[in-house]
């Protein structure tokens, strides 16, 4: 093994004491194995600290003091993982179960490149329990260049213009570069705005063959996500308003937005709290700062 492919994984976790033991053990049965572990606990409640302290004893547990979401979780998972000195950041949430070949057929990709650009980012296949994708996980893909498209299809690896967290493979120095996920995110667009950020000037490439089993209550699409739909329109306009996206990609991702709320409120009936949630929301990203 090179000592530039030494990787930590990060696993960021809340409540979910049962599947954080079944993702850290599928973490460690990897055909690849990883070089170390960091699991930041959200402030659990449910004994999760415990847990890891007894079952997963050499991993890096990272206690926070109060619940900061996926964007803080990360946002500190990151920085622990630079501390370790490794190369790569392997990161995800507790409910990820990846194959036990994920990580090697991450990292194997790179021998198929054939003239790519080097990648600081390399992102897995995510599935629901079903075997579907799953809608809350498909990558953006970088079209601006057709001739690199094309060329990173043949040899199945497609451009990456944006991905989200369960296993995403990423080299620190990037971290270094741009800065870990935005805490003030909290839940949901701090994946596609870190990634975004980082990719608008670099190579990263989603690597179909490199699956992760991503293990929610269902498989729904943002705007059936009930209360937790006031962050997809806030954090989806701080994208809007941010410097993850080009120009030209803003009339799109607003078009995106626009789009999310036509679905969200005729799923909701337009009940008096559905448009509550629609318009703090727009409030809150048009007016406030991350």
């Amino acid at each position: 093994m090179a000592v530039d492919d030494r990787v930590c994984a990060v696993v960021v976790t809340y409540n979910r004491r049962a599947l954080l033991s079944e993702c850290l053990t599928a973490v460690r049965a990897q055909t690849r194995g990883v070089d170390a572990l960091v699991v930041v606990d959200n402030a659990s409640t449910d004994g999760t600290a415990q847990m890891v302290a007894e079952e997963f004893q050499d991993a890096i547990l990272v206690k926070l003091a109060q619940n900061e979401g996926s964007a803080g979780g990360f946002h500190e998972g990151m920085r622990a993982a630079l501390g370790s000195g490794l190369r790569w950041q392997w990161v995800m949430d507790d409910d990820t179960m990846p194959r036990p070949d994920a990580l090697e057929r991450l990292f194997a990709a790179r021998e198929r490149l054939d003239g790519l650009p080097e990648p600081v980012m390399l992102y897995s296949k995510v599935l629901w329990t079903d075997g579907r994708m799953h809608p809350m996980n498909f990558p953006g893909f970088r079209m601006s260049d057709p001739h690199l498209f094309i060329s990173g299809v043949e040899q199945g690896l497609p451009p990456l213009r944006w991905a989200t967290f369960p296993s995403l493979l990423l080299r620190s120095d990037a971290v270094e570069r741009y800065g870990p996920p935005r805490k003030g995110y909290f839940l949901w667009s701090d994946d596609i705005d870190f990634t975004a950020r980082i990719l608008r000037s670099e190579a990263g490439y989603f690597v179909p063959d490199s699956v992760a089993i991503h293990k929610t209550a269902t498989a729904h699409w943002p705007w059936e996500g009930g209360d937790r739909f006031y962050f997809a329109v806030r954090n989806g306009l701080w994208t809007l308003r941010g410097d993850a996206l080009a120009g030209h990609e803003k009339i799109g991702h607003a078009l995106l937005i626009a789009g999310q709320i036509r679905r969200f409120l005729p799923h909701e009936r337009f009940r008096p709290s559905a448009l509550g949630i629609a318009a703090r929301g727009l409030r809150d990203g048009l007016l406030r700062r991350p």
